[in-house]
């Protein structure tokens, strides 16, 4: 007798059905809805980590384009909007808009673009992304930690370079002078000194908040408050020293915390002892009183604003467009035989590249995330991230992006996307406080009744 054909098994993950299979096949988009607030601390992280140099593929983007699948996949498992339109969306579209049709008849050229993203794309989407994802006190919590870590790794990078012990720097390609800008400084993994500097200032400032409300104390609080000011001075940085300092003076002064106060007090005696001992250093004392005498980036600053202005006034409506401002510049520019020039200058940049219009965008965008902070804090949030006290804040987190500005162009995707990540959150908690300000419409039932 011939015996019947066994009947073929499936694996236990198959199921009974083809169904099983396109579960399976679905697990890793079911892992990235479930971790949203991860993947965009892991984006932030490629985005510190990697600069545009270094050839490690285009791990940025991809952690970008993981985040975008992970938290719009989200928001429709949970019926959210996954795109709600704030008024700084407007301004944020207007330049978008700008800087798209101004390289789009254009041949591609992966830098422009990767500018492009860096300065509009990226940052305006981690605006909205950010207040879809960051809905519970939990994943605030999250992203301080990530915060105060990120800091504590800038500090002691910074550190390490101003005491000399290289070796304990990591990555290494923060060391190779043939990378990015400033190598004599402490630029940390972003390789530009201002853009280290802005990082260290921002996230110093969200450290005394987090001391404020007990979130760190103790022995990791104070060295923190002391590795602070140091790492700051070790950017050798004029425009990072006095942004610093104002941020630091503006707490001791206007602050009506007395909490605040005094450990914004604190910071500058630790500041003030930074000095003192850079001082105490031959080499280091030498490379400060160099610094302090150094009259070469005046110059050449003066000379391109001059340039840049010139470049101004023969486009002055919608400009030249995205990444032509350097070779142009160049031209523009006599006693500097470079082949391109940095305007060294966001509002300069701006409104050569894009025009009076660009500039007017910018300056809107800019007071729409200036008013985030006056909004209203609900009442389950009063002692999370986004107190009172952090809407205080706020207006001084802006201004050292803002001041610094002035003297580097903010390209730099992790400066750019932890500012509007923040700024993301407050406008996400300024439309639950909305919310829970309207009155609740009764049923349809009891209006006919009471009718």
């Amino acid at each position: 007798m011939i015996s019947a054909p066994k009947k073929m098994t499936f694996p236990a993950w198959v199921g009974d059905s083809p169904s099983g299979a396109l579960r399976v096949a679905l697990r890793p988009l079911q892992t990235l809805i479930a971790m949203p607030t991860l993947l965009l601390l892991a984006a932030l992280t490629a985005m510190l980590l990697r600069h545009p140099d270094v050839p490690f593929y285009e791990i940025d983007r991809v952690a970008f384009a993981l985040l975008v699948v992970g938290a719009v996949g989200a928001a429709l498992v949970r019926r959210q909007r996954f795109w709600v339109i704030e008024r700084a969306t407007w301004p944020m579209i207007g330049l978008t808009f700008l800087a798209v049709t101004s390289v789009i008849g254009e041949p591609f050229d992966n830098r422009t673009w990767s500018l492009l993203a860096a300065k509009f794309i990226v940052p305006y989407a981690l605006f909205h992304l950010s207040a879809i994802i960051f809905q519970n006190q939990r994943r605030l919590e999250l992203f301080e930690l990530f915060a105060l870590t990120v800091l504590a790794y800038l500090c002691f990078t910074s550190i390490a370079f101003l005491v000399g012990a290289k070796s304990l720097i990591f990555p290494r390609f923060i060391l190779d002078e043939s990378l990015g800008y400033h190598a004599d400084r402490a630029r940390g993994p972003l390789l530009q000194a201002v853009a280290n500097g802005v990082s260290l200032n921002l996230l110093g400032l969200l450290a005394i908040h987090a001391i404020l409300r007990g979130r760190i104390r103790g022995l990791k609080a104070g060295i923190l408050l002391a590795s602070l000011p140091l790492a700051i001075l070790a950017t050798m940085t004029r425009a990072v020293w006095l942004s610093f300092v104002a941020s630091v003076g503006v707490l001791i002064v206007r602050s009506r915390n007395r909490r605040l106060r005094r450990v914004s007090i604190a910071v500058a005696v630790m500041g003030a002892l930074a000095i003192l001992i850079t001082l105490s250093l031959d080499d280091q004392r030498r490379a400060l009183t160099d610094r302090l005498q150094e009259s070469g980036p005046v110059d050449f600053r003066e000379a391109v604003y001059s340039g840049g202005w010139q470049m101004f006034l023969e486009k002055p409506l919608i400009g030249w467009g995205v990444n032509q401002m350097p070779a142009e510049l160049a031209r523009h520019v006599s006693g500097y035989n470079k082949k391109e020039l940095y305007p060294h200058n966001t509002y300069l940049e701006l409104l050569v590249e894009h025009g009076i219009l660009g500039l007017a965008f910018y300056g809107w965008l800019m007071w729409e995330l200036l008013k985030l902070g006056r909004g209203p804090v609900p009442q389950d949030e009063c002692n999370g991230l986004l107190d009172q006290q952090f809407h205080a804040m706020w207006p001084v987190l802006l201004g050292v992006y803002l001041v610094n500005a002035s003297v580097v162009v903010m390209n730099y995707q992790f400066v750019n996307g932890l500012l509007f990540v923040l700024a993301g959150m407050l406008a996400a908690q300024q439309r639950r406080a909305n919310l829970e300000r309207e009155p609740i419409a009764p049923p349809k039932a009891m209006r006919e009744s009471a009718a």
